[in-house]
């Protein structure tokens, strides 16, 4: 079987036979030249893509293996949530030390999230929408943890804040893999009802009324299952693929 070795380095493309190759799970599409774009090339200087090198058949389905990757990827991201998720709405609700613990861990477990995903689907300058959210993450983990020490109204208005920037990065993500994989029109509305629920958050947190984790937990749960609708969505559709044809008979 004829065989080609790709580099995945962010600024250059090995090519044998007079063809250009590109990792499993990332894309033909040119490299754009955005602000965000140079935000991901800066960022890999210090997590750089793990695996530098990698073996492709000449056969190899691109769009098949990211869509693997995805499909275990959402169902990873539904499991945690929906654990965050039940720890809210009860020790969470009932101990704010608890709960502060647990406003804390969300967005830093999308930042690792953000940059696993951008790691597995070629590197963090490949993929400029995760590394900017990666960024943005880990910003609302310091305004958080900042915020718990202040009052529920706070954290609300980070949270708002994050959920709008979040949720547009996460829609760019999903507009940028359309083409590759499937199941992104739930991630395009799931990052559209983030943005929508941030100004909710944020207009909120002007309120008089005391706010909670409640009203968080219930965000993160309609992002687990839109995360959940993907998931299933690519599992259905592998499962439909591996169907033998009539030709096969």
């Amino acid at each position: 079987m004829n065989r080609r070795l790709v580099s995945i380095d962010a600024s250059r493309t090995e090519t044998f036979k007079g063809r250009s190759s590109l990792p499993r799970h990332v894309t033909t599409a040119s490299k754009p030249t955005t602000m965000a774009a140079n935000v991901g090339a800066y960022l890999e200087r210090f997590f750089p893509a793990p695996v530098k090198y990698d073996q492709l058949d000449d056969d190899e389905d691109q769009g098949f293996a990211q869509e693997r990757w995805l499909k275990k990827y959402y169902f990873v991201r539904v499991a945690f949530t929906a654990v965050w998720v039940a720890a809210a709405f009860t020790i969470g609700d009932a101990y704010y030390a608890v709960g502060a613990v647990l406003l804390v861990i969300y967005p830093l477990w999308d930042a690792a999230a953000n940059l696993w995903d951008a790691q597995v689907s070629g590197g963090l300058a490949r993929n400029p929408t995760q590394a900017v959210n990666l960024l943005v993450s880990l910003a609302t983990t310091i305004l958080v943890l900042l915020a718990v020490l202040m009052s529920m109204h706070w954290v609300l208005g980070v949270y708002g804040a994050w959920a709008i920037l979040s949720g547009s990065m996460q829609l760019g993500s999903a507009a940028r893999r359309w083409q590759t994989a499937g199941a992104q029109w739930a991630q395009i509305l799931s990052g559209a009802q983030s943005s929508l629920a941030g100004a909710f958050f944020i207009f909120k947190a002007t309120q008089p009324e005391e706010p909670s984790i409640k009203d968080i937990a219930g965000y993160a749960a309609f992002g687990a299952f839109y995360f959940l609708v993907s998931a299933l969505w690519l599992t259905v559709k592998g499962l439909r693929s591996q169907k033998p044809s009539n030709d096969d008979f």
